[in-house]
């Protein structure tokens, strides 16, 4: 007896909506960007800097969500030229917890496109799985689903994301360029590559690959 055609045919299924990390980024092996209804991670001593570059990729109002205690905070001169200052709503936060709470709740309401929490550490398991079905549920049928980030020290290592992220200055180069390394992703093999910084332009944009899998 024949199977039934659903078990010997794929279904072709539609690609998730993504919000681009870079102009032209896809060119260079960065794919669409980074997966909207998910909760994505960057780390290293440039993170800051990704966030920044994603928010700049929106329209919009954009929370970025911290512990009152942070002493890393964000200077509105310095970032002016990548996003402007005023789209930026800064939720302070008592403890680490209230954190995460935020973002959740942040990103369930659907009412900004990108969701940052700057995390003093990792967050267990239950709380970024959580922060994932509230995603999903953000559009409630008014358009595309927030995205959010996790910004965390170190090399990172937050379980359970839809990918992590590492952005470090390239000091052996000229000035503006940085390494974006791809530590982890669902679909994608880890990859580095090379960014610059391009003279009156807000964002850099992907001077090479590094490494190809």
């Amino acid at each position: 007896m024949p199977l039934p055609t659903a078990l010997t045919h794929r279904t072709h299924t539609r690609t998730a909506p993504c919000l681009p990390l870079l102009p032209e980024g896809a060119q260079h092996g960065l794919g669409d960007g980074l997966a909207l209804g998910r909760v994505h991670e960057a780390c290293g001593p440039a993170r800051h800097r990704f966030a920044l570059w994603l928010a700049a990729q929106t329209t919009g109002p954009v929370i970025w969500i911290t512990t009152d205690w942070n002493t890393e905070s964000l200077n509105p001169c310095g970032f002016a030229p990548i996003v402007d200052p005023a789209r930026l709503l800064l939720v302070h936060a008592r403890r680490p917890e209230d954190v995460l709470w935020s973002m959740e709740e942040v990103l369930r309401s659907g009412t900004v496109p990108l969701a940052i929490a700057d995390l003093p550490g990792l967050p267990g398991l239950t709380p970024v799985r959580r922060m994932h079905l509230a995603a999903e549920n953000g559009a409630a049928g008014k358009g595309d689903a927030p995205l959010g980030l996790l910004l965390t020290p170190g090399m990172g290592g937050a379980q359970g994301v839809e990918s992590r992220w590492h952005l470090a200055t390239d000091h052996k180069g000229a000035p503006g360029r940085w390494t974006l390394t791809r530590l982890r992703a669902r679909t994608a093999p880890e990859r580095a590559w090379n960014v610059t910084r391009q003279p009156g332009q807000p964002l850099p944009r992907v001077s090479g690959s590094i490494n190809a899998a």
